[in-house]
C-alpha cells in the first residue's frame, strides 16, 4: 500500500524582494494511512508551513508532494482547492468559524463546496457530527454564543464534514486551558482509532508524546522522527 502522505526533496523558500528566506530544506517523508503523527519543534523552525504544503495552502519551491492520491506540485490553485475539500480536513488554533453562521451552517458549508450529497443528507450529517462532538444542543448557536473549546469542536466537525482521507491540525489546543486541550486531543484520538490519518502540529510535548509517532523539526529540517510509546485506540461509538 502506498503511503497516504509521501514527500520527496522538498524545499520551500519565500522571496522578500531580493532576498531569499529558506524555509524548508530537503525534507522527505512518508506516513502512513492510519497514523497520528505529531510535528514539533520551536516556532520559526518550518513546521507550519510544512503542513500548509502537506494541505495545498502553499506550494514547494522544488520537490515532489503526493498526498492522498494526488500529486500536489503538479495542480493548479483551482484543482488544489477541489482537492483539498474532498480530502483533507483542517482544524486551525484560532478555529476559524465564520462568525455569522450557525453552528450547523458551518458545517454544512465544507459539503455545499463539494456537493456531492443530496441537501438533506447534508443537513443530517452536519447534525450527525455536531452529535459526535457532543454539540448538538448548541447546533443552532453562533460561535461567539459558545466557549472556545465548544468552538474548536466544532472545528474539528467541520473538518469531518466531506469524510477526509486526511486531518491536519495546527495547534488545534494551543488556544486552550489545560482541561479542554486534552478532551479535544481525546477527540483526535478517538478519530485515530477509528482509522483516521492525522497530522498535528504542537507545542505540547506531552500531547505528541500520546500520538503513535513524533517528527521534531530543527531549522527547516526533520531533526527526530520516531514512534511514541503505544497506547490503545478506543473507537467512536
Amino acid at each position: 500500500m502506498s503511503p497516504i502522505i509521501s514527500l520527496k526533496n522538498v524545499y520551500k523558500e519565500y522571496i522578500n524582494g531580493q532576498i531569499k528566506q529558506p524555509v524548508l530544506h530537503d525534507i522527505s517523508l512518508a506516513i502512513n494511512a492510519g497514523e497520528f503523527v505529531a510535528i514539533v519543534g520551536q516556532s520559526g523552525n518550518g513546521k507550519s508551513t510544512l503542513l500548509n504544503l502537506l494541505t495545498g495552502i502553499d506550494r514547494p519551491s522544488q520537490g515532489q508532494m503526493d498526498v492522498c492520491g494526488s500529486a500536489l506540485h503538479k495542480l493548479n490553485e483551482e484543482q488544489l482547492s477541489v482537492w483539498r475539500g474532498a480530502n483533507v480536513g483542517i482544524v486551525f488554533q484560532f478555529f476559524q468559524l465564520l462568525p455569522s453562521l450557525t453552528l450547523l451552517q458551518n458545517i454544512i458549508l465544507p459539503m455545499d463546496f463539494i456537493a456531492n450529497k443530496p441537501k438533506c443528507e447534508r443537513l443530517e450529517r452536519a447534525k450527525y457530527l455536531l452529535d459526535l462532538v457532543g454539540l448538538s444542543e448548541h447546533a443552532q448557536h453562533l460561535p461567539s454564543q459558545i466557549s472556545g473549546g465548544q468552538q474548536q469542536r466544532a472545528a474539528i466537525a467541520r473538518a469531518l464534514a466531506n469524510d477526509p482521507q486526511l486531518i491536519v491540525a495546527d495547534e488545534p489546543t494551543g488556544n486552550l486551558d489545560e482541561e479542554t486541550a486534552d478532551a479535544v486531543f481525546a477527540l483526535f484520538a478517538q478519530l485515530n482509532g477509528q482509522g483516521k490519518t492525522l497530522v498535528m502540529v504542537t507545542h505540547n510535548e506531552a500531547l505528541a508524546e500520546s500520538a503513535t509517532r513524533r517528527i521534531s523539526i530543527h531549522s527547516g529540517r526533520i531533526h527526530e522522527d520516531h514512534p511514541t510509546i503505544s497506547r490503545t485506540r478506543q473507537p467512536l461509538e
